[in-house]
């Protein structure tokens, strides 16, 4: 049976997913929609390890939010990047091959 917490943290996920293939203009946008679907998943775990009420899988949620947490420095220091190196943080003036 689907609670309303895991109809919520489906819908977070389906909603950044949707975010993050439909609006892929400029980087934070993106970013953002990254974050949330982690967000997401880190909600899903937490509610998954607490209904199974077993230590052995509590040590998972922290991992993906630390995980998300190296993520979102890593996307800002990208960010960083290309707004020096480009001039803007448009996605489609970043070219792989010219780096």
């Amino acid at each position: 049976m689907i609670t309303f917490m895991h109809l919520t943290s489906l819908c977070a996920f389906i909603i950044s997913t949707l975010g993050f293939l439909l609006h892929q203009a400029h980087l934070i946008p993106t970013l953002l929609c990254l974050e949330g679907m982690m967000l997401s998943l880190f909600m899903a775990l937490s509610m998954w390890s607490i209904q199974l009420e077993a230590s052995s899988f509590m040590l998972t949620p922290m991992l993906v939010l630390t995980f998300s947490a190296c993520e979102a420095g890593m996307g800002l220091s990208l960010l960083v990047a290309s707004s020096r190196t480009h001039g803007s943080s448009h996605l489609q003036n970043l070219n792989l091959l010219q780096c």
